[in-house]
C-alpha cells in the first residue's frame, strides 16, 4: 500500500479536542507520524479540514430486493463522494436482514463492491413484522454492529422488552423507528396547519412520542442503550434531554431534512418532501437545532432511503417515503447550522464521528496514530448550487436539488486508500 504525508491541513478531531495545522502520515493503512515515514507520496491539503471519516448509522442500501433504485455498490460511492467512510446498512431489505446467511450475503457482497465500510444491522424481529424476535445471538455472531426493524416499529410492548433484554446479552445498541401504527395509520405528511389546508390525512407527532417514552422506560429499567431514530418532534426532543439528564442510556438522531425543511414544503405536491416521520412544523425544526446545539441530539443521520423516479412520480399519497441524503448531508448541515452559527464546524463533525461511533460502541474513533486511516478533507469555502444529476446513488429522490450552499468534501479515504477525490470515484 501506498504511503501518504498529507500537509498543510485544519486538522479537526473531536474526540481529542483537536483543531489545529498540522500533517497526518498513512502508512499501511494506518495513520502514522509524519517524521516515520520513509518515500510517501505528499499531498498539499492546502488548509482545507481534514477530519476522522464521517459515520451514517442510517442508510438503505436496497439489495437485495429493490437493485433499482441502489445496490451496495453504488450507495457506498454515494457515501464516500458525502464523505462518509462508514455506513450501517438497515436490514428491511427483500428478504429481511434477519439470519446470518442474509447477513453474510451482505458482507461478502460488500467486500467485493463497495468502496467504504458497510456494516451490517439485523432485524429485531423476523422479517421486521414484530411478532416474533429474530435470532439476535446469531446475528451477532455473523458480525451486525446493532439491531432494528428500521421502516417499522415493533407494537408489541412486552416483545420490545425481550428483544432490548437480549440485544444487552450481547452488547448490541437496539436502533428504533419510533412510530405507534394506529396514530400514524393512513397518514402521509405531519398533522397540523398544513396537513388541514391541503386536506391530507396526517401523522400525528404523538405517534412518535409515545414509542420514545416506551424506549426511555426500557432502557432505565434494562439499564440498555436505545437509540432514537430520526427524531422530529419537540416534544421528542424534549423527553431525550431529560432522559439523558437522569443517567438514562438514550441517544437520538436528527436528519438533515428534519433540521432544514418544514411541513410547509408539502404545498407543492413535490413526493421528495414525503418522508416518515413527516416534516414536521417550524417550531419542531426549532426544536431540533437547539438539541443538536445543546447535546441533546448526539447523532447526524441521514436516512438514505433511495427510490427511482418512476416510484416518485405519483401523487403525494401513493408515493413512498423517503429521501436520499448522503451526497448533500454535509453541505446542508454546513450550510444551516455552521455558517448560520448555530454550532461550530468542530460540534458538527462531532455528530457526523463521535457521535456515531458511541452508538455503535466503537472506543477510540479518531486520528490518533495507530487507527484505521479513515478519514475526510472538507472545502468549507467553496459555495456551489447543488445538482443531482452528478450523483454517484442510482436515484435522484432529494428534495435539495438546486439549493445553493457552502462547503463540500473533496477527498474520502478509506483504510489508507483514497476512494474519492474531486468529485470522482478512484
Amino acid at each position: 500500500m501506498k504511503e501518504y504525508l498529507f500537509k498543510n491541513a485544519r486538522i479537526i478531531d473531536p474526540a481529542r479536542n483537536i483543531d489545529e495545522l498540522g500533517s497526518i502520515g498513512v502508512s499501511e493503512g494506518k495513520i502514522v507520524a509524519p517524521e516515520s515515514l520513509e518515500t510517501p507520496e505528499i499531498i498539499d491539503v492546502g488548509g482545507k479540514v481534514l477530519c476522522p471519516g464521517f459515520i451514517d448509522i442510517h442508510v438503505h442500501l436496497r439489495q437485495p430486493g429493490n437493485t433499482t433504485a441502489e445496490t451496495i455498490a453504488s450507495g457506498s460511492k454515494a457515501a464516500a463522494a458525502g464523505g462518509f467512510t462508514s455506513i450501517v446498512a438497515m436490514p428491511n431489505t427483500n428478504p429481511a436482514a434477519d439470519t446470518a446467511g442474509a447477513i453474510e450475503l451482505l458482507r461478502r457482497t460488500a467486500e467485493k463492491e463497495a468502496v467504504v465500510k458497510v456494516l451490517p444491522c439485523g432485524n429485531m424481529s423476523k422479517g421486521g413484522k414484530g411478532e416474533e424476535m429474530a435470532g439476535i445471538g446469531s446475528l451477532k455472531a455473523a458480525g451486525v454492529v446493532a439491531v432494528s426493524d428500521d421502516g417499522k416499529c415493533i407494537q408489541d410492548h412486552a416483545l420490545m422488552r425481550h428483544v432490548v433484554e437480549y440485544a444487552k446479552s450481547f452488547d448490541l445498541p437496539i436502533l428504533d423507528h419510533c412510530e405507534e401504527v394506529t396514530l400514524a395509520a393512513g397518514g402521509v405528511m405531519n398533522e397540523g396547519k398544513w396537513s388541514v389546508l391541503l386536506g391530507m390525512n396526517g401523522i400525528a407527532g404523538a405517534s412518535e412520542e409515545l414509542i420514545i417514552a416506551r424506549n426511555i422506560l426500557f432502557a432505565r429499567q434494562i439499564n440498555w442503550k436505545i437509540h432514537m431514530q430520526h427524531v422530529s418532534t419537540a416534544e421528542s426532543v424534549e423527553m431525550i434531554r431529560r432522559a439523558r439528564a437522569a443517567g438514562i442510556p438514550v441517544t437520538g438522531e436528527a436528519t438533515p431534512h428534519h433540521l432544514t425543511l418544514t411541513d410547509e414544503c408539502v404545498k407543492t405536491f413535490d413526493t421528495n418532501y414525503k418522508m416518515n416521520p413527516p416534516l414536521r412544523s417550524e417550531s419542531d425544526r426549532q426544536a431540533l437545532i437547539r438539541g443538536v446545539a445543546d447535546g441533546t441530539i448526539t447523532v447526524i443521520a441521514t436516512d438514505h432511503a433511495p427510490h427511482t423516479a418512476t416510484a416518485k412520480l405519483v401523487e403525494f399519497d401513493h408515493a413512498p417515503f423517503g429521501i436520499i441524503g448522503l451526497e448533500t448531508a454535509f453541505a446542508v448541515c454546513h450550510t444551516e447550522l455552521v455558517v448560520s452559527g448555530v454550532i461550530t464546524l468542530s460540534q458538527l463533525i462531532a455528530k457526523l464521528t463521535t457521535g456515531p461511533a458511541e452508538v455503535l460502541g466503537m472506543k477510540n474513533y479518531s486520528l490518533a496514530c495507530g487507527n484505521p486511516a479513515d478519514f475526510t478533507i472538507l472545502d468549507t469555502d467553496l459555495e456551489y448550487v447543488i445538482n443531482k444529476n452528478n450523483f454517484k446513488s442510482k436515484s435522484r429522490n432529494t428534495p435539495f436539488d438546486g439549493r445553493k450552499v457552502k462547503g463540500a468534501v473533496t477527498m474520502t479515504v478509506v483504510d489508507g486508500r483514497i476512494v474519492f477525490r474531486n468529485g470522482e470515484i478512484i
